[in-house]
């Protein structure tokens, strides 16, 4: 089994800057993708950002340009630099992993709270 633990969210003002990391433990497969995830109350879960095993990044639209995702392998952690917060930012964030084997995402973090107020 694989754990996800998400740190480093919190309550910032629009326009400031907040990294989240996420530490992963367990049964480590060296070929994977992790993702951060978000889900806004009212609102689906949605794709933020996504990294694989070798750097290849990508993001969704709304944050291309502000966030940066990024990864040590050594430690197992994943990280989420996210820069220019505005209000709907706000959001639970999710860490995520997928083998790379797998179609989908097969282990998730509990969950980081992020703020933005205006």
């Amino acid at each position: 089994q694989v754990q996800l633990v998400e740190s480093g969210g919190g309550l910032v003002q629009a326009g400031g800057s907040l990294r989240l990391s996420c530490a992963a433990s367990g049964r480590i497969f060296s070929f994977n993708v992790m993702y951060w995830y978000r889900q806004a109350p009212g609102k689906q879960r949605e794709l933020v950002a996504g990294i694989t095993s070798g750097g290849t990044t990508n993001y969704a639209d709304p944050v291309k340009g502000r966030f940066t995702i990024s990864r040590d392998n050594a430690k197992k952690t994943v990280y989420l630099q996210m820069n220019s917060l505005q209000p709907e930012d706000t959001a639970v964030y999710y860490c995520a992993l997928r083998r790379i084997t797998a179609a989908q995402v097969e282990f998730w973090g509990q969950g980081t709270q992020v703020t933005v107020s205006s």
